[in-house]
């Protein structure tokens, strides 16, 4: 049994992460810790003997609790995180992991000093359109991979005034998943180009972003806009034998705003026409076209990997060179003007 603690308690906490703990037998929430307490909302999980405080040290100084999983506004995260691993905790960090590289550097420094893990949220790893992509690619018909591109695309026009910072914006907030599906996949770029702007209100952080990784025989794309209107791909691939187009973003996130839980019948399906199409040249030289059924994901098996880390000493799923590779790349969009290619 795998013993944790919230820091948080709002959207991210009781939407992307409690209703895959709650169900999961190997693990026990303890305490939430939130810097305001909300009685209404505490009252819905009176079921499952939670304890919540405002007392920050209450939750830290809990010998029971081997894991603090950080659900905060990203500019938090460095102290709470350093506060956790003093504490001699474990520590799972959600987007962005830090502001910035060097943070994050001295974070996993002072895990490793301490025999502790920390680690980066990237729920995402389980999306079910990636493990698609994961299946298409593993088959090899394909061939040789020649251009991935992955979009993550809304209409949403109106853009109120907020006045926040640039690691507020969709390249810190959507970038950082997707870019950590491409540095899961291939690893640490030679090159990166970056092309990051706010387009619907241009006093607001960004909104719209286009970064390219580029490998030596290959290159990625990540993609987001706010101001798409038509159905785009959520993920293409072009290969030296063949193509892969899958439409739709996964659905657990429709999902658990819809009220469906993990557990719930059909929870996280991929609709038929949702499915993936892959045409390419077998070996007969024939050209052939499949459908491609879409895995069911489950952002719970992130917590199943930190369990086997934390209690058994497995590798961690995301390793720190990963982290430490997208914070680099998030950090430098940011440091001069766009577009622009650098090496890293």
């Amino acid at each position: 049994m795998l013993t944790i603690g919230y820091i948080g308690f709002g959207k991210s906490t009781t939407r992307y992460h409690m209703p895959y703990t709650l169900i999961r037998n190997h693990i026990r929430i303890k305490t939430i810790y939130n810097h305001r307490r909300k009685p209404e909302l505490e009252a819905d999980y009176a079921k499952y003997d939670i304890q919540f405080t405002d007392q920050l040290d209450e939750l830290l100084q809990d010998t029971e609790i081997q894991l603090v999983s950080i659900c905060t506004p990203a500019n938090t995260h460095y102290e709470l995180a350093k506060k956790v691993l003093e504490s001699g905790k474990n520590v799972l960090v959600e987007k962005p992991f830090c502001t910035t590289a060097s943070e994050a550097a001295e974070l996993f420094a002072l895990a490793e000093s301490k025999g502790l893990i920390a680690m980066a949220y990237q729920n995402r790893r389980f999306d079910s359109d990636y493990l698609a992509v994961k299946e298409v690619l593993d088959s090899g018909k394909l061939g040789d991979l020649v251009e991935l591109e992955s979009h993550m695309d809304y209409y949403r026009p109106e853009a109120p005034r907020f006045d926040g910072e640039h690691y507020d914006g969709a390249f810190y907030g959507l970038g950082v998943h997707m870019m950590d599906q491409i540095i899961d996949l291939f690893g640490r770029p030679d090159e990166v180009s970056y092309d990051i702007r706010s387009v619907r209100n241009p006093g607001n952080p960004d909104d719209t972003f286009e970064v390219q990784f580029f490998y030596p025989k290959h290159k990625t794309i990540v993609k987001t806009s706010h101001l798409v209107n038509i159905p785009y791909p959520k993920f293409i691939l072009h290969g030296t034998k063949g193509s892969f187009v899958k439409y739709g973003i996964d659905q657990q996130e429709t999902c658990l705003k819809a009220g469906i839980m993990p557990g719930d019948t059909d929870f996280g399906v991929d609709p038929e026409s949702h499915y993936g199409t892959l045409v390419y040249v077998n070996d007969a030289g024939e050209t052939v076209q499949e459908t491609v059924p879409t895995p069911l994901g489950d952002y719970g098996r992130l917590y199943d990997h930190l369990h086997d880390a934390i209690l058994n000493n497995t590798v961690k799923l995301v390793a720190d060179k990963e982290t430490l590779t997208n914070m680099a790349i998030l950090e430098q969009g940011f440091i001069a003007k766009n577009p622009r290619i650098i090496s890293l």
